[in-house]
């Protein structure tokens, strides 16, 4: 927990998919989980203020 995601830049803070669309703030302030998966669809990190300290995901790393 708490690690920071290289390819996305979320950190995981226990968040998942059955609580996706709360904003919990902490660590990724105003974000949902749901709004940061959106957000790295269209712009390949989970905010935008966030792009620059991003990587392009190795193949292993991209969903199936």
């Amino acid at each position: 927990m708490f690690e920071i995601c290289s390819v996305c830049f979320w950190e995981d803070d226990g968040q998942d998919d059955h609580d996706a669309d709360l904003v919990r703030g902490g660590p990724n302030k105003r974000l949902s989980l749901t709004d940061a998966r959106r957000n790295f669809a269209a712009f390949g990190a989970c905010d935008q203020r966030c792009r620059k300290f991003v990587r392009d995901p190795l193949p292993s790393e991209r969903p199936a």
